[in-house]
């Protein structure tokens, strides 16, 4: 993505709705809207005791003019929602993953790009900002603040003392009720008198205090919807707002959405849907219960899916305990003293957000589905050449496959309008990345994409083989035939493009004859037009071997899976330099762009992919280059940039190095510096006091974590590759999936396995190793075998 501060302006967002019945035409894909009619648990589910790495916390509200960095994050997957936690004010700023500008943008400039801006390509933007006003709870006037955020129940807890009554709040956003939940209580003989207000961001005009509803210019309709309640007192419509006066506890509940739907044969609308309608209807359904049913409700829905990994990297300080959340991350930086028990927390936050943020809806981009205003860096966009793909290697890793589904069901919905852009627009005499060989088959993709069909910026001829193999690699954790059938058409369709586009040319050093990729820039540096990048040839070469793979467990397209092998086994594979002893990005000798460029283009080939490999299966001086080149890359750019960093060393097996850089995205965001903010989003500073929210770091981060702890392919699984000094006395991670269709429980003291739990979800036979012992396991379906012996 790019990351240039004089480029503010290139990002791009997402939108979801509420969207009721529409599953048919798209084989399948989710309505985006929740159950009108929710499973109430009767009693609380019985819980364990959460960990320290569940419970995050903060003695000050958040800022309302610097939400983005102080705001604490809600979500159902769809709705979204910033709070400040404020005693006297509570904001939230509310954004609708669907709520999109914008349209299908299906036109090329004299440049041969797509447009780029609000107006065209479009922005994910707010949905409402919704207030709580309690005049006298200034503050100033109580003592003290507290604010949690629970993550093992995603409930985020203000408290604070007023007049010697101890008042407490909990807010939550409950997939089931398809609405966000706030609830004020007290102590003893307190009152809350104040008012509520609803607006939308676009000056939209209220239906009375409780709703509103609006379209864009694009036909995409929305609307927002508030009820309020309360026992021991009054509340009531009072002309724009609601009015609150001696209520011992108050309930709000917001819900809201559009009428996108996941279907391009009608252009991404159902027009059928009344949004505002829909939103009353949901709040007014929610309001008829108690505020504690509505929590169990939650609860009961989220807990069981965050409760599938449970992490130990070991016990932190009783020093560092004491302290507050952004205390103890201001502590671990200035000390540089190791916290685990933060460090874990940082995980499991990463997994409370991918929760929140996809369910049932558009795949996260730019900044999930949590903004600030209206005009979100990049429009908050899908870039497909590392964002896209980055949100999501954390979701299998993390026990969290079933939120992959938002990004695998967004790719199929847009593949019609993906396919009728490339035969139309692709060949374009003016697209510089048009095929040389004068046919266009299949499908690509722009740079960035939006959820109305439609591309960004360049075209990327290799987004389409990286969004592929993200597909496929989620298979091989899952091992869903279902699944690998619903995807089949994209690989195969990449596939053909890739038919279409590869020329023959003459490999340098062996003079053979090999396939190579037309014109291309490797993202995001250097030559626009250069051949045979080592970027495309690497995701292109893993596609036609899942292609392959795919067809063969599908039992079809033998003939085609034949010649795509056939093309393979051709395929010009990247040299080691010998000027500068790198792994060559172009099919060049020289370095042709930024030695410590943010991207990594020329590494997927050791991590997304693993086709390079230190354990002697990939010969040792493409391993060496590969080290080399990331070495000269450095050890500190974006936050998303480290963490990509901190994977590829992972993959190395250079646990130092892949610590190092998890602790450099760990360092307080204050300064100018690039690093964690107050509420625990990734930060990249941009100058002038200004923080641009990215949160493709805020996963990439903990997938390296894992990557660390865990390393698996298909019928490998590697044991402790890269464990750091500062995790290695103890601890465990349980419900770990693996690639093969495995679940993996580990525990390990002084460096060491000491009892490893794996289980068979859909896989046969693997391959355990550590310290350079392998063993083999085999297992049927839902077998699970224990080892606690790692000396044979």
């Amino acid at each position: 993505m790019n990351e240039r501060p004089d480029h503010p302006s290139r990002r791009t967002a997402l939108s979801l709705a509420a969207t009721a019945g529409l599953t048919a035409a798209l084989g399948g894909l989710p309505a985006f809207t929740a159950s009108a009619a929710p499973v109430r648990p009767t009693a609380d589910t019985p819980q364990a005791a959460a960990t320290a790495a569940d419970q995050l916390w903060w003695q000050a509200p958040g800022d309302e003019h610097s939400m983005i960095e102080q705001g604490l994050p809600v979500g159902n997957g769809r709705l979204g929602a910033l709070a400040s936690n404020d005693p006297g004010r509570e904001l939230l700023l509310v954004t609708d993953a669907t709520l999109w500008t914008g349209g299908l943008n299906d036109t090329l400039d004299a440049d041969g790009q797509f447009p780029y801006g609000r107006d065209d390509f479009g922005s994910l933007t707010l949905l409402a900002r919704l207030t709580v006003d309690i005049p006298d709870h200034d503050l100033s006037a109580v003592t003290g603040y507290r604010r949690t955020l629970d993550l093992d129940r995603a409930v985020v807890t203000t408290s604070y003392v007023h007049a010697g009554i101890t008042y407490r709040r909990q807010l939550f956003a409950s997939r089931p009720d398809d609405a966000i939940v706030l609830h004020f209580t007290q102590s003893g003989a307190g009152r809350y008198t104040g008012s509520v207000t609803l607006a939308g961001s676009h000056g939209e005009k209220l239906t009375g205090a409780e709703s509103f509803g609006a379209s864009f210019p694009n036909g995409l309709r929305y609307g927002a919807a508030i009820k309020a309640y309360g026992t021991g007192g009054r509340v009531r419509v009072s002309g724009p707002t609601i009015e609150f006066a001696g209520c011992t506890d108050l309930t709000v509940v917001l819900s809201g959405g559009t009428n996108y739907a996941p279907d391009a044969a009608h252009h991404y609308r159902d027009p059928a849907l009344d949004p505002e309608k829909l939103a009353r209807a949901k709040v007014t359904s929610a309001a008829h219960h108690s505020a504690a049913t509505l929590l169990r409700t939650h609860v009961a829905d989220y807990q069981p899916l965050f409760r599938q990994l449970r992490l130990s990297l070991g016990r932190s300080s009783t020093g560092q305990r004491s302290l507050d959340t952004w205390s103890r991350l201001r502590s671990r930086y200035e000390s540089d003293t190791p916290d685990p028990e933060l460090e874990a927390a940082y995980l499991q936050y990463s997994r409370y957000l991918m929760i929140s943020g996809s369910r049932g809806s558009l795949p996260m981009g730019l900044q999930g589905v949590w903004l600030d205003g209206n005009d979100p860096d990049w429009m908050g966009d899908y870039h497909t050449d590392i964002n896209l793909q980055m949100n999501y290697w954390m979701a299998d890793r993390a026990g969290l496959s079933q939120c992959f589904d938002a990004f695998a069901d967004y790719c199929l919905a847009q593949l019609p309008s993906w396919t009728e852009l490339t035969n139309r627009l692709f060949g374009d005499p003016r697209n510089r990345y048009r095929n040389s060989t004068g046919k266009t088959a299949g499908w690509t993709v722009a740079i960035s994409t939006n959820p109305h069909g439609g591309g960004g910026w360049w075209w990327h001829p290799a987004g389409n083989a990286w969004l592929a193999n993200s597909l496929f690699e989620h298979y091989e954790y899952t091992r869903s035939r279902e699944y690998l059938a619903k995807i089949h058409p994209l690989l195969k369709g990449a596939c053909e493009f890739w038919e279409a586009r590869l020329i023959t040319t003459t490999e340098p050093g062996t003079g053979r004859e090999v396939l190579i990729a037309d014109s291309d820039w490797s993202p995001e540096h250097g030559p626009l037009d250069a051949r045979g990048i080592t970027y495309a040839q690497e995701l292109v070469w893993a596609l036609f071997g899942n292609y392959a793979e795919a067809a063969r467990v599908l039992g079809r397209d033998s003939a085609h899976a034949r010649t795509i092998r056939g093309l393979r086994d051709r395929l010009h594979l990247p040299q080691v330099s010998p000027t500068t002893g790198w792994l060559e990005e172009w099919m060049s000798p020289e370095n042709l762009g930024e030695t410590t460029h943010r991207h990594l283009s020329p590494l997927v080939g050791l991590f997304p992919g693993d086709r390079i490999r230190p354990d002697g299966t990939t010969p040792e001086d493409i391993v060496a280059g590969a080290t080399a080149l990331l070495t000269a890359r450095g050890m500190d750019s974006f936050g998303w940039a480290n963490a990509w960093r901190a994977l590829c060393w992972a993959r190395l097996k250079n646990a130092d190095k892949a610590y190092r850089l998890i602790a450099t995205n760990l360092r307080p965001s204050v300064g100018g510096v690039n690093g964690t903010a107050f509420n625990l989003f990734d930060i990249y500073e941009a100058g002038q006091g200004r923080g641009i929210f990215q949160i493709d770091a805020n996963f990439g981060t903990p997938a390296a974590m894992i990557e660390m702890l865990v390393y698996s392919r298909p019928g490998h699984l590697e044991l402790l590759p890269a464990l750091p000094s500062a995790w290695a006395d103890s601890g465990s991670v349980e419900g770990v999936p693996v690639r093969g269709g495995f679940v993996v429980d580990l525990a390990w003291r002084n460096g060491r396995p000491t009892r490893l739990r794996v289980t068979s979800t859909g896989g046969r036979t693997t391959a355990v190793v550590f310290d350079g012992r392998s063993r083999t396991v085999t297992l049927e379906h839902d077998e699970t075998v224990t080892i606690q012996d790692f000396t044979r």
